[in-house]
């Protein structure tokens, strides 16, 4: 019986292994042979991901991120749809005659590339070109669909379906499709990006994605639900659920802003949200960084207008910040046309790569829409039972959102005795903020606050805290006060506020609570040296003046 068992889990393993080495031997690169960066990133990600180095397509073309539909015709299109029909990726006869974009008009019959992975160096959108403007009825009728702007990725998506209509935007067949039939699938060319402010931002992408793939998704969910439209809002609503059936200690935000900067936004390995023009909040701290495998996403109408700058939109920030996978809107997608993240999370979810849920989640192509990621990167490879197995050779860091994760898990069943059980134990073995700061906050619910002080005194003797921990460390302080153990918290206050890069905002409405803190431990010399300190600092009003 045993070998029988072990014999089908290695056929599953084995199998699983062939499956993924199959996809990477079918993925093609796309690189900028103008751009010696984007030759670099093409070859990190083949030889990273086992990719054959023949299946890297070099092209020259222009290296600005803004293109003309005649050179994206004459540098891009032409030539990769050439090289691809010659390869055989994509089986089809070329005809005689161009199309009224100049494009060579195909007989196709289908493709067999698993993604094309575009490169830093390629151009990201294409210009509206108003002589190639003819009305797509019905589309067309209504004025907002009156352009063949878009994002090369997403016309790109095309490469199998050539001869489509430019003007307005094309269905996608893979949409909200669980089973896709193979004409289906052969008539879209999955495509996602390596992109970035710098060419070491989109090589990370591919190391973030191995590493988390190893351990599986580590750290906390957050969404923001307050947008601009009841469907979007009903979007996120969806993720929220998801993500607590999941079981992933989940923060939600539901106010009409986006989330301040001063709210706890430790480890977002899951971030969901709308609507800013570019990152607010804790993303703008110095040196925040997301755990390795996050996804984000924050809906924008112009969300990757660029994406290489550190600032400004949402895509290159994100992944200057470290985020391994997002999407984004290179001009004005109009919500309903933006990749929907509750199907992109429902995809993910249930084992999909990054490249198949990205197509999922997105209904219609030749559009404004487009993808940052590698596309073979599977999220939940690891499933949360393996990672709790596994628990003992995860991070120090970030292995206590698995214990806290678990925690949750037995209580959603009714077995608090447990949870708390299990929360002693992960502490006496591995002591984590995360899990004292759950387990104190527990205990102090039920009453037990000396033991709740116990559990979350060590952190009394933590000295640098990440950025992203700023705001836990605070609120652990605050507990330790309630908790009656104010010698604890005054010296996590002292630690935290002494950090030279807290932003004066944080330190301005942290202040008090640190003076409450050390009035409480009977420090007054502390006490007053900090109330000086508030009184010194500009308020909030003229802070920016």
């Amino acid at each position: 019986m045993r070998s029988r068992i072990f014999g089908a889990f290695l056929f599953l393993v084995c199998g699983g292994l062939r499956a993924a080495d199959d996809l990477a031997q079918r993925v093609v690169l796309l690189a900028n042979s103008d751009d010696r960066d984007s030759v670099r990133i093409a070859e990190h990600y083949a030889a990273a991901r086992g990719v054959p180095r023949e299946n890297i397509v070099a092209l020259p073309m222009a290296r600005g991120e803004t293109v003309s539909w005649a050179d994206f015709i004459r540098t891009i299109w032409e030539p990769l749809e050439q090289r691809l029909v010659a390869a055989g990726w994509i089986d089809a006869i070329p005809m005689h005659l161009v199309d009224a974009a100049g494009r060579t008009k195909y007989a196709v019959s289908g493709n067999r590339i698993s993604y094309l992975v575009v490169c830093r160096g390629v151009p990201l959108r294409v210009l509206h070109d108003a002589a190639l403007y003819v009305p797509n009825a019905p589309l067309t009728d209504r004025s907002i669909f009156r352009t063949n702007a878009g994002a090369v990725d997403s016309e790109l998506s095309l490469l199998a379906r050539p001869n489509y209509p430019i003007n307005a935007f094309v269905s996608n067949p893979l949409f909200r499709d669980d089973r896709p039939m193979p004409l289906e699938r052969e008539q879209v060319v999955k495509v996602s990006r390596l992109d970035g402010p710098t060419p070491e931002d989109a090589m990370a992408l591919v190391d973030h994605a191995i590493e988390a793939e190893k351990t599986g998704l580590l750290g906390r969910a957050y969404v923001d639900i307050g947008g601009i439209d009841r469907t979007g809002d009903q979007w996120f609503e969806s993720v929220v659920k998801q993500l607590e059936a999941l079981g992933f200690d989940t923060q939600v935000d539901r106010a009409r802003s986006t989330f301040p900067v001063g709210v706890r936004f430790d480890a977002p390995v899951l971030y969901f949200g709308w609507y800013a023009g570019k990152p607010v909040g804790p993303f703008t701290l110095p040196d925040f960084r997301f755990p390795p495998g996050a996804i984000a996403l924050h809906i924008h109408s112009y969300s990757a207008a660029t994406v290489r700058s550190k600032n400004d939109n949402w895509v290159g920030p994100l992944v200057a910040r470290g985020v391994t996978a997002t999407v984004g809107n290179v001009f004005e997608p109009y919500l309903q046309l933006t990749h929907r993240p509750d199907l992109l999370l429902r995809a993910l979810a249930r084992g999909d790569t990054w490249g198949d849920a990205v197509y999922y989640s997105l209904q219609v192509l030749s559009w404004q829409t487009m993808a940052i990621g590698d596309p073979l990167y599977r999220p939940f490879a690891v499933e949360f039972s393996q990672q709790w197995e596994r628990r003992a050779e995860l991070p120090l860091r970030l292995g206590g959102y698995v214990t806290v994760r678990k925690m949750k898990e037995l209580e959603d069943a009714g077995r608090d005795d447990e949870a708390l059980a299990l929360a002693r134990q992960a502490q006496r073995e591995r002591p984590s903020v995360i899990v004292g700061l759950a387990l104190a906050e527990r205990l102090q619910a039920g009453g037990q606050v000396k033991e709740a002080a116990t559990a979350l005194g060590f952190v009394a003797f933590l000295e640098n805290y990440p950025a992203d921990e700023w705001t836990l460390m605070h609120q652990a302080a605050q507990v330790l006060v309630q908790c009656e153990d104010a010698p604890s918290a005054l010296k996590v206050y002292r630690n935290l506020l002494g950090t030279r890069s807290l932003p004066a905002e944080l330190k301005r409405s942290w202040l008090a609570d640190a003076r409450e803190a050390a009035m409480a431990a009977g420090d007054r010399v502390q006490a007053d040296a900090w109330r000086k300190e508030f009184a010194e600092l500009p308020d909030a009003a003229n802070a920016g003046k």
